[in-house]
């Protein structure tokens, strides 16, 4: 079912991309770059946010047990909402990444050049006038913008097909505050890489934290679980349950997210070894080592973390230090706790016996994944 579900995302993104091309090319030939890398960036993906999307709409429904809108629907108008709703979600996502990667000056995604690096390349090989990258920023910034533009677009094309009007009322409500949520969550990212120092060592735990639950948990499991499910009328009982399990998973997904981030396989997460490590990133797998390293270790990693320039020895010699610390056996258990947490907040949940199950399907591949 899940695998029919990102099929059909795919398909309406690929149409709404068909549908802005010509509007796009008619203003200006050149201009058919965008949805170019528009549609290489929405090109595949694992369409998390989506998924939850799609089974905190199911969630809220029917208690049949034979309840499936995918096979098919009685009413395919509500099912054909929430994949437009899904994959407004997934062109939100494209936008934030085009943005973060600017922002941390990353090279690639998923294995490809990064946006801005692609308009960077594109300056270059064109011989224009000026500076490469400040072109590849602006023209990477540019995208980001559309690609927000075109996600509130596509969420209002998905609204308007609901019969009941505060439904559609309410999944907007939940998806500006996303959006609040996860724009502010990127600058406490940012300000704890560069306000560091300003605070007590005592402190970058819980800051870092902040910054999980704010810049991902919630915009990347949570919201979209509320976002589908006041698509289906979700009652406040419902809504709970589901923000209960999404906040702890939506923890335990940036936890993996992070160790990832310092040893996760290039071959498989599609960007270069540690490359948390050459951004600086703060976080809760860096304050736990440093909590738990000498006085000359926390120097050095202080001192070496947030260089671009650093060698593949400097990588594996914080790798080594940050394991030697005992940080990472701290975050499994972190991340144990909350999955814990959230599979209880599904114990009694009034929700539908298909959207449990897939929850619980989606905890494990959550938590488990590589990339």
């Amino acid at each position: 079912m899940s695998t029919r579900l990102v099929d059909l995302v795919q398909l309406r993104i690929d149409d709404f991309l068909d549908s802005r091309a010509p509007i796009i090319s008619e203003i200006a030939p050149e201009l058919a770059t965008f949805v170019d890398y528009s549609r290489e960036l929405l090109r595949g993906g694992k369409r998390f946010r989506a998924l939850f999307c799609y089974w905190g709409w199911n969630a809220v429904g029917t208690a049949s047990e034979e309840f499936d809108p995918l096979g098919p629907p009685d009413d395919p108008t509500d099912l054909d909402a929430v994949v437009r709703v899904c994959s407004a979600l997934e062109i939100f996502h494209a936008a934030a990444l085009v943005h973060d990667d600017i922002i941390d000056n990353s090279d690639t995604r998923r294995g490809v050049a990064a946006a801005h690096k692609k308009f960077e390349t594109l300056h270059r090989a064109s011989g224009w006038t000026g500076d490469g990258s400040d072109f590849g920023r602006s023209g990477g910034l540019l995208l980001g913008d559309l690609l927000l533009g075109w996600s509130d677009e596509l969420l209002d094309d998905g609204l308007a097909l609901l019969e009941r009007h505060e439904f559609g009322l309410a999944a907007r409500a939940e998806f500006n505050r996303m959006r609040t949520e996860v724009t502010v969550g990127q600058y406490l990212d940012i300000l704890e890489e560069r306000s560091w120092r300003s605070s007590h060592d005592a402190e970058h735990l819980r800051r870092a934290h902040r910054v999980i639950v704010y810049k991902s948990a919630k915009y990347s499991v949570q919201a979209p679980l509320t976002i589908g499910a006041s698509l289906g009328g979700g009652t406040l009982a419902q809504v709970a349950a589901l923000r209960d399990f999404g906040l702890p998973l939506g923890i335990a997904y940036q936890l993996r997210d992070d160790t990832l981030g310092v040893f996760g396989d290039p071959q498989v997460t599609g960007k270069p070894a540690g490359d948390d490590l050459r951004e600086g990133k703060r976080t809760v797998l860096i304050a736990l080592a440093r909590a738990s390293l000498p006085a000359n270790a926390v120097r050095l990693l202080d001192e070496l973390l947030g260089d671009p320039e650093l060698d593949a020895e400097q990588i594996a010699m914080l790798q080594s230090t940050i394991r030697d610390s005992g940080a990472i056996d701290r975050v499994e258990r972190m991340i144990a706790h909350n999955v814990e947490l959230a599979r209880a907040a599904l114990a009694e949940a009034p929700l539908t016996r298909a959207a449990l199950d897939q929850l619980k399907q989606l905890t494990d591949t959550v938590i488990n994944r590589t990339a």
